[in-house]
């Protein structure tokens, strides 16, 4: 690492586990969803990186819903959460057990509003049962279908099952969403180079019936003209 991408990396650090323990404080969904949105500005501010939304219009203006996106970098959550900023929907990022254990994302994220996803588990029923509970309470879940980062030079990757299932156990509409820009490559000239202006399209797709048996990637495909 040069001196630049150490820089960036403790300052990314300070500030994650710093919103970490706000978001710990939060008293509720409201404040915690407010806290989110102002972590994602000042780092993403700080990065000199703008979130540019197309079709904002399809954002829905109320309701439940399982949100999906395609995944290719660390800061993928944070434009989601900027894009939704003025939306009221609030959702439980879905968090692999990595994450809940990391030094660097551990804090922030077991305080955030999100659901754990242990793959070494012998059954997925606590699973199952954690996303009804945030269900029954009027929130959304938010999810990257593909099960982890794309490192391939493709827009998208195969996505597991395990999406469309949560959407047909909770009888979510699918709210896609997709990150037009690959934001890999754009974070790593923001580090490395410091480029300012930077720009990352992610662009809102119409909702999509829990009930369409079409494959879920099909249909996400034919939405975004991957």
């Amino acid at each position: 690492m040069n001196l630049k991408q150490i820089s960036m990396a403790i300052y990314a650090t300070y500030l994650t586990n710093k919103y970490g323990f706000k978001l710990k404080k939060a008293k509720d969904k409201k404040e915690k969803k407010a806290l989110r949105i102002e972590y994602s500005e000042t780092l993403l501010s700080k990065l000199n990186i703008e979130i540019e939304v197309i079709n904002k219009q399809n954002i829905p203006r109320d309701g439940k819903y399982l949100l999906i996106s395609n995944h290719r970098s660390i800061i993928d959550p944070l434009i989601i959460e900027i894009a939704l900023k003025d939306s009221p929907i609030h959702g439980f990022w879905v968090s692999k057990k990595e994450l809940y254990n990391s030094l660097f994302f551990g804090t922030f994220t077991r305080n955030a509003n999100s659901i754990l996803l242990d793959r070494e588990a012998s059954n997925m029923s606590s699973f199952f049962k954690d996303t009804k509970e945030v269900v029954n309470d009027g929130d959304s879940i938010f999810i990257f279908p593909e099960g982890t980062r794309n490192k391939e030079n493709t827009p998208l990757s195969t996505f597991k099952d395990g999406a469309r299932l949560i959407a047909i156990k909770n009888r979510l509409p699918i709210f896609p969403v997709f990150i037009k820009t690959n934001a890999n490559e754009i974070l790593k000239d923001a580090i490395n180079n410091r480029t300012k202006g930077l720009k990352i399209e992610i662009q809102i797709g119409e909702i999509i019936d829990y009930k369409d048996k079409t494959p879920l990637e099909e249909n996400y495909r034919k939405l975004f003209n991957i």
